[in-house]
This record gives C-alpha cells, structure tokens and sequence, in this order.
C-alpha cells in the first residue's frame, strides 16, 4: 500500500494513522528506532480500576494494552532502522536478540505498587546504563498516556544512541507514538521522526505536543 496521507506533519514530525506493519514497505530506512510497544498487561484498565489511587490516573479504557506486539510485528519494526532503543524490552525478550546494552530508568522509590525500574532492550552491543529520574517527577510531566516516558528520559536515549552510534540520530521511528513523546523529544532536539499510532484516542494529543514550539520539559 502507499502512504496515506498524514494525521499531522511540519518541518519535524509525521504522524501517521494506521498499522505499523502495513506501512513499513513504504517507510524507508530510519537511524533509530526509538518505541514503546504495549506490553499487553492492560494497563489502560488497571488505571481505570483504580480511579486515581497510588498515583494511578484513569484514561478510559481503549483496549490498546490486551495483547503484545507479534514476533513478526518486532522483526518488520527492527528492519526500519539502522539502530534501536525498545521500552520494556523485558516482557519481550523472546522476540529479541541477545544484548548487553540495555537501558534501565530507575524511578528512585522502592517497594511501590508499580515496578522499581523500567528497562529498554538496545541493539548496542556496549556496557548497559541507567538512568535516575524520580516517579514524582515523571508524574508531573504532563502524563496523558498510561505508560508515557518522561521527555528527560527520550532526551536521554537520543543522545546515548549518538554517542554510542558515534554519529547523529538524525532519522528517528517510533511506530507505537502513543501520546508521542519520542516525536515531541526529537523535534526539540532537531531531529527528523515519524510517528505511527493505530489508536485514534491519542492522535489529538500527540497532535497538540507537536505544535508547542517550546515544549515545557
């Protein structure tokens, strides 16, 4: 299939409205694959549930966490990018080759219903790293997504890429956008992304980071 015509685009960023999979043939090559898959621990309806407690805050329940991505939908995925950064690498690990280089963010409070740390699963082959950014502070981010990353935390896996890679991600995918802070991320730092997102509850909203000029980290 060809290209549909675009949700939302400017000098930076281009969202797409579909299925990863059936646009891919069309996509191109991208420097970093840099996403955040469901998990498929239907995290939309335990913040339903519960309704605000322990920080959790209700979104609705859209059904988009019922399920993982495929083995396929990950091997169509990688084959985007000449390098790639995948959250919560850890409940797909089967899917995944081996390496040494995952990313931890380590959310600085201990023994809280919700999981200590989060990791990403890289194809750098290089000494694994973390990094420290508190749960109250990601939870003053402006969350509008169930499992959004904090823009501090994109920033910082842009630039680990770069450095790692020893040149600039200046091409960037991420074909699970959600509320699109991976888009929102590469534009402040004058990067190129595409963004793909099957889920119309979220268009609106990534929509509406992209064309804050100055975002409010």
């Amino acid at each position: 299939m060809s290209l549909p015509p675009p949700y939302y685009q400017d000098e930076y960023v281009t969202i797409y409205h579909a299925n990863c999979r059936d646009l891919a043939p069309n996509l191109g090559k991208f420097d970093l694959l840099l996403t955040d898959p469901p998990y498929g621990i239907k995290a939309d309806e335990a913040a339903s549930k519960n309704k605000g407690k322990w920080g959790w805050k209700d979104y609705g329940s859209s059904n988009w966490d019922r399920e993982r991505p495929t083995k396929e939908d990950f091997d169509t995925i990688l084959s985007l990018a000449d390098y790639a950064i995948i959250w919560g690498g850890n409940y797909f690990a089967d899917f995944l080759p081996p390496s040494m280089g995952w990313l931890a963010w380590d959310k600085e409070q201990r023994n809280f219903s919700l999981a200590d740390f989060e990791m990403a699963w890289t194809s750098f082959w290089v000494a694994a790293r973390c990094f420290d950014y508190s749960r109250a502070k990601a939870m003053q981010d402006g969350k509008q997504h169930p499992t959004q990353k904090p823009i501090s935390l994109m920033n910082f896996c842009i630039n680990h890429a770069d450095e790692r890679a020893k040149t600039p991600m200046n091409t960037i995918i991420d074909p699970f956008m959600g509320s699109g802070t991976t888009l929102r991320s590469a534009k402040d730092l004058g990067r190129k992304a595409v963004g793909i997102e099957i889920n119309e509850a979220y268009f609106e909203i990534a929509a509406n980071r992209m064309a804050q000029e100055v975002f409010a980290l």
